[in-house]
């Protein structure tokens, strides 16, 4: 079963409240099961112990003369910051700094985010969040990578999710969610439970992609950038306990997810004049499902909602836009003028050209 598929399914069993077992990947899953189960012990005596705590960014960043935005962090260690030395250093302050610079106003941040939460506990940070800030402007997410570790049901961990998401929507607030990291890029983590993790990380996010999208959310895939950049430079990337990111890693999160923040809060007047997608980026517009599975091999990726024809949802489910925001060091190669189009689940093919159809309207051959 391909991943688009599998997203699918796992963001149906989530809507209608089933469940896809532990893994929700056949027999390769039963089989992970197990050597997770023997292979997890390990992996802890290597990891380092976590840290007592995190430094706590709640606070006014920026300044100016307009009225203050409301940025609220959900998630877990990681919106919390675990591994970061300073205040500043953690996600949520480098975004409000970042939106500070953008918009000229001050940004007030709160951060609800607990370390060690999975998706199911997600509803009472939402309680919490909103009792401390009733209309956010923007609400970022960082949650999954403890739904992997800790062998949450998929279809369970979503479902809290797109609740979580909605919550949040019906108080007016933009949200943005950054999805599972990708735990293959954790080296003291043996193999084959890396090669594992990495499958259930990539899983995990095509499905949180596609809860999201249909919340009304933004999605961004943080875990193939965490992966490259991580395996090339462990000791700079990873906090002392080699698990958590280190202020170096938390800056390369951020700088994928404030692109997104800032044009969430309609910074660039994009509401007005949306950004097109560029084929030549793999940029398209097509199905939710084939765009989340994009997302999770292309680090930085944006999943939002979009319309063709003035219709929100095609013959396969919603259609999305998958945009790039940060681009990649290396350039992409330029799109085929000529021969077959990409199949919808090879996030390895190169991008064609747009395809003409017979209502006018056009199509990223990458994501069909």
């Amino acid at each position: 079963m391909g991943r688009a598929r599998r997203a699918r399914k796992i963001a149906q069993a989530a809507a209608y409240g089933g469940g896809m077992g532990v893994a929700g990947l056949g027999a390769l899953g039963a089989l992970g099961y197990g050597l997770i189960r023997a292979e997890a012990v390990m992996a802890r005596r290597i990891v380092g112990q976590h840290f007592e705590g995190a430094p706590s960014d709640g606070d006014t960043y920026g300044s100016g003369s307009g009225a203050p935005l409301h940025l609220l962090v959900l998630g877990d260690s990681t919106g919390v910051g675990m591994g970061a030395d300073h205040p500043h250093q953690t996600i949520g302050a480098t975004i409000a700094n970042g939106v500070a610079a953008f918009s000229g106003c001050p940004v007030e941040l709160t951060n609800v985010a607990v370390i060690g939460a999975e998706s199911t506990g997600l509803d009472e940070q939402v309680d919490r969040g909103l009792a401390a800030v009733p209309v956010p402007d923007v609400a970022l997410i960082l949650v999954g990578a403890n739904d992997v570790t800790h062998r949450i049901d998929k279809s369970v961990a979503v479902r809290h999710l797109g609740m979580a998401v909605r919550r949040l929507r019906e108080a007016r607030a933009e949200v943005v969610v950054g999805t599972c990291p990708d735990l293959g890029a954790i080296r003291p983590v043996p193999q084959p439970l890396r090669l594992l993790a990495r499958r259930w990380s990539r899983d995990l996010a095509a499905a949180q992609t596609v809860a999201v999208v249909e919340a009304g959310g933004r999605a961004v895939s943080i875990g193939d950038l965490l992966s490259e950049a991580f395996s090339a430079e462990p000791h700079v990337m990873f906090s002392k306990d080699r698990f958590h990111p280190s202020p170096a890693g938390y800056a390369r999160v951020a700088a994928a997810l404030l692109p997104t923040v800032s044009a969430a809060l309609d910074l660039f007047g994009e509401r007005s004049t949306p950004t097109e997608p560029n084929p030549r980026r793999g940029e398209g517009v097509g199905p939710l499902a084939v765009a989340a599975t994009r997302a999770v091999t292309q680090p930085g990726s944006e999943v939002a909602a979009a319309e063709v024809g003035g219709q929100a949802r095609g013959p396969r489910g919603r259609w999305a836009v998958l945009l790039h925001r940060i681009r990649p060091a290396v350039p992409l190669p330029a799109p085929a003028t000529t021969g077959p189009t990409a199949p919808a689940d090879d996030p390895t093919a190169p991008a064609g050209d747009p395809t003409a159809h017979a209502d006018g309207r056009t199509e990223d051959p990458v994501l069909r």
